[in-house]
């Protein structure tokens, strides 16, 4: 039996990839100080692979398109005429609104902060798109069209016929207006004004002025807005396959909304004890299965992902599934509850593996397999030895995102000194790559030994340490703590991987 779905769809390993610099916007001069309300904090490309979307501390969301396929024409007409797409995928800016402002709760005395925490895109319609964007407490559904600008380019007369069409007005004769009484009076008619001139022709003559439509400009307008329906800070939003409604969550609950909704969500999970002295874990992470919509899966800090099913009952107080990995024997310490708390977790586009990140780990399940991960990637195990230093900054607590590549085949996530690792997932693949976001990605990349995989069971359980040197980077020196890769996105249908370092968005392609 397979531990991966994905190797059926692939006869053997498919190379590994040779990653390659694409774009960056937003590059930083060397020295150049970064504003906090620049830096990125969220990122996410749409359903199609065309838009990509960042959102930043600022309250501020970017929206970029992409230009290569444009230029070439469609996927499919390309595919028609035999046509070779060489070009690698490019983006430009496309526009930007404030979605976001800083408020003020008076009731609760706390500062609300504008910055960007996740963007979901929504099904677009109409030539128009839509986005969901959220902060720690409000979510906002977002419309962005493209809007012609109407100008009046023909009227009736040309300003100097109306000027002197003017004069001979007001020397004419006063009109004689009867009355419906029979009376009549003698006074200037309001339409016989200088204002307005009567064309040579009279009535026939009249006609409607032209309205042309010159240019068009990009409009951001907010359709909706759901708001206090969360006492704690929002940690995730993630929109359902059915195209109507979308799930919001923060420590304690998971809200279930109708887009068209907004004054109403249904409470589907809550986790709050009747003594808050008795919590012991929190929710981190939650996600809607990519295809079936009454099934979601939300992670803990305790390290714990918890598949639910809506069909079940109204309040999802018991989950259908529980993956979680048995601790080993005398390895607790102080810090194991801390780095076992789960960031992010993501559906494969199949729906069958659940990629989850930690402090130190990134995990592959399977949803038919409760008890272990199918893969384990280490990411900061030489690090182990520095928890302490790393408590003491708060570093420990920083929060990493995690990708799949469309195909499945491949999972990604950021690191320290601003690197990402991208790595093949396939039982019996020895693909690591360490990259670093700058213009020369492989600058810092470490060739590894290959090692073979541990078979678990009939399931390929893998082990890989993704090219990294204990303690130190790969060019010997000690790593920043204080830059991190912590957002990046794959392209839903190509190896293209968009990442976020300070205010620097970096893209690659391989």
């Amino acid at each position: 039996m397979k531990g991966n779905g994905a190797e059926g769809l692939s006869p053997g390993l498919p190379p590994p990839l040779e990653w390659k610099f694409s774009q960056v916007f937003g590059e930083r001069a060397a020295g150049e100080e970064v504003q906090e309300v620049d830096i990125i904090s969220a990122i996410e490309f749409d359903k199609s692979g065309d838009h990509l979307a960042t959102g930043d501390r600022g309250g501020r969301v970017v929206l970029f398109e992409r230009i290569d396929v444009r230029s070439h024409g469609s996927r499919k007409d390309l595919e028609k005429q035999d046509y070779p797409t060489i070009r690698h995928p490019e983006f430009r800016y496309k526009t930007e609104f404030q979605s976001h402002e800083p408020e003020f709760d008076y009731l609760k005395s706390l500062e609300i902060e504008e910055k960007i925490n996740k963007i979901k895109w929504c099904q677009t319609a109409n030539g128009a798109l839509f986005l969901l964007s959220t902060n720690d407490k409000t979510i906002k559904y977002w419309k962005v069209q493209e809007k012609k600008v109407k100008k009046i380019s023909e009227m009736n007369v040309d300003a100097s016929k109306a000027v002197q069409n003017g004069s001979i007005a007001s020397s004419s004769v006063t009109p004689r207006r009867c009355l419906p009484n029979g009376g009549c009076y003698e006074g200037h008619d309001s339409h016989s004004s200088n204002d307005l001139s009567f064309p040579p022709g009279g009535f026939p003559s009249l006609h409607l002025p032209v309205v042309t439509c010159q240019e068009t400009s990009l409009t951001a307008r907010c359709r909706k807005i759901y708001a206090h329906a969360h006492d704690y800070h929002i940690n995730s939003i993630s929109n359902n396959s059915d195209g109507e409604t979308f799930i919001s969550a923060d420590d304690l609950r998971i809200n279930l909304w109708n887009l068209e909704i907004s004054n109403q969500s249904f409470n589907i999970v809550d986790v709050k004890p009747a003594n808050m002295e008795d919590l012991t874990e929190v929710i981190t992470s939650a996600e809607f299965h990519p295809s079936h919509c009454n099934m979601l899966a939300y992670s803990s800090s305790k390290g714990s992902i918890r598949l639910i099913d809506l069909r079940q009952s109204a309040l999802c107080d018991k989950h259908s599934k529980m993956f979680e990995e048995r601790e080993a024997p005398g390895s607790r310490s102080f810090f194991t509850e801390i780095i076992a708390s789960i960031s992010d977790i993501r559906f494969a586009k199949d729906g069958r593996h659940i990629l989850s990140r930690d402090y130190m780990t990134l995990k592959l399940w399977d949803i038919n397999m409760e008890s272990a991960p199918v893969a384990t990637f280490q990411i900061h195990e030489y690090l182990r030895p520095k928890l302490c230093d790393l408590y003491e900054n708060d570093s420990i607590f920083d929060k990493f995102d995690c990708c799949l590549s469309g195909d499945g085949l491949r999972v990604a996530t950021g690191s320290y000194g601003n690197l990402f690792r991208v790595f093949g997932c396939i039982p019996g693949s020895n693909e690591a790559a360490t990259l670093e976001a700058s213009k020369n990605p492989t600058r810092r990349q470490v060739q590894t030994p290959s090692r073979p995989a541990r078979s678990l069971s009939s399931f390929a359980r893998v082990v890989r340490r993704g090219a990294e040197s204990p303690g130190v980077d790969a060019n010997g020196n000690s790593f920043d703590f204080t830059t991190k890769l912590l957002h990046l996105a794959w392209h839903p249908t190509e190896n293209s991987i968009a990442c976020a370092a300070m205010n620097s968005l970096y893209m690659y392609y391989a």
